[in-house]
């Protein structure tokens, strides 16, 4: 924690908790503001469903890949600039998507979004861990899930209301002057908080050294995992939303709103709790309620699957509850990913994103594509995901049965 960080907000937390929440909120407006508009881009540029996957998936792991250096170069450079570059280089990455005039065109320039998009989410992390001790950064790190939560909720909004009236190029010249309000409230308002002292030699022996300390603690990985799988528990149904909701469900696209709805109101009210119950109930019990509720919901939501033709009166409610169990316990596992090696908090900050990023782009190419035609297999998968997560936890658990175990109280 930065010794300086009362002087550097004076502002209320929550205030801090909106910016980096709005900061972070820019990867799922990059996912979910074009997903509307994917078979309008498909006619208009005359690309084939495999191509236009290929915009999604390039973004997923342009966004992966560079997730391995944002953090590394906030612990050397300050916070404050890798936020900066990186929102200037993904203003610069929309506008060249709403030129984009061939499907070759928007694929690169996707990931060229996806390249600058992590600096957001990686680098508010060690923020909030910069300026605040332990039970204070769950309060805070709750308060972002909550915002946070609110974008794959509106943005599919956004965007469909855009392609509709304006056209696809809309939606990127959205991005672009979202990209540009960013800028300017981070530039005004965004301290650096990442103390002198504390700040690594950017030297390639000192990155390769760090990611190997982090690379070989089995810790580390094991606790990435148990945060990053799981919430494609989730994302596989947000990937497969047309063919789910419009033909497994037959909801017309104005119905669309209730599945994200449902999902946001559920991480809300997830986040919401774990912030409650921060300082008052040990991190291993936190995180075991939501692997529970999450668990609950994924073989619930397969069973019925099985038994009963799906229906939207029902097949959108263990999804809301997932959400809930993720959001319970996402906030408590990233805070004790980053108090592991608290001299590279924006390192572990970036490998962990680079962990979830992986999986999501697995899950976009290859999973949603095979699975996102039939209700049993998306519940199938949705619960072999939360498995994986589970079992890495539980591996963690069980090696290291003090991980978590403190309850940290509240510092005045």
């Amino acid at each position: 924690m930065n010794p300086d960080a009362k002087q550097l907000w004076r502002a209320p937390r929550w205030a801090l908790a909106v910016l980096l929440a709005v900061l972070g909120m820019l990867g799922p407006f990059s996912i979910d503001t074009y997903l509307p508009a994917f078979s309008g881009i498909a006619r208009s540029l005359d690309a084939t469903p495999v191509q236009m996957q290929q915009t999604l998936s390039a973004y997923l792991f342009g966004f992966a890949f560079m997730s391995l250096f944002h953090g590394a170069l906030s612990d050397s450079l300050g916070r404050r600039p890798v936020v900066l570059w990186g929102l200037a280089a993904f203003t610069l990455a929309s506008l060249g998507c709403a030129l984009s005039e061939s499907i070759g065109q928007l694929v690169f320039f996707r990931a060229m979004q996806g390249l600058s998009t992590g600096a957001g989410i990686v680098v508010a992390r060690a923020v909030v861990r910069d300026m605040f001790a332990p039970s204070q950064a769950q309060r805070v790190m709750s308060q972002i899930t909550i915002f946070f939560g609110i974008a794959p909720a509106i943005a599919p909004m956004i965007g469909g209301t855009l392609y509709v009236y304006l056209g696809w190029h809309s939606i990127f010249w959205f991005l672009t002057a979202f990209g540009v309000a960013l800028w300017v409230a981070n530039y005004r308002l965004l301290p650096e908080t990442l103390h002198l002292a504390q700040r690594q030699p950017l030297r390639v022996s000192n990155l390769l050294q760090g990611y190997w300390q982090l690379g070989l603690d089995p810790r580390f990985l094991l606790l990435a995992l148990a945060s990053g799988i799981p919430f494609n528990g989730m994302f596989l149904y947000v990937l497969s939303a047309p063919a789910f909701l419009g033909d497994i469900l037959g909801l017309p696209p104005t119905q669309f709103f209730w599945f994200f709805v449902l999902n946001i109101s559920g991480i809300m009210s997830g986040a919401w709790l774990s912030g409650r119950m921060a300082g008052k109930l040990p991190p291993k019990q936190q995180i075991r309620y939501g692997f529970v509720v999450m668990l609950l919901s994924a073989v619930l939501n397969l069973v019925a699957n099985l038994l009963f033709t799906p229906h939207a009166a029902w097949a959108l409610l263990p999804l809301g509850v997932f959400a809930f169990g993720w959001a319970m316990m996402v906030p408590v596992v990233t805070l004790l990913v980053l108090d592991l090696h608290p001299e590279r908090r924006g390192m572990a900050s970036s490998l962990q994103s680079f962990i979830g990023a992986s999986a999501n782009g697995v899950v976009a190419g290859v999973v949603a594509p095979l699975v996102m035609h039939s209700a049993v297999a998306l519940a199938i998968a949705s619960l072999a995901m939360l498995g994986l997560g589970l079992q890495a936890w539980l591996w963690a658990h069980r090696r290291w049965p003090d991980i978590g175990r403190s309850v940290v109280h509240a510092e005045h």
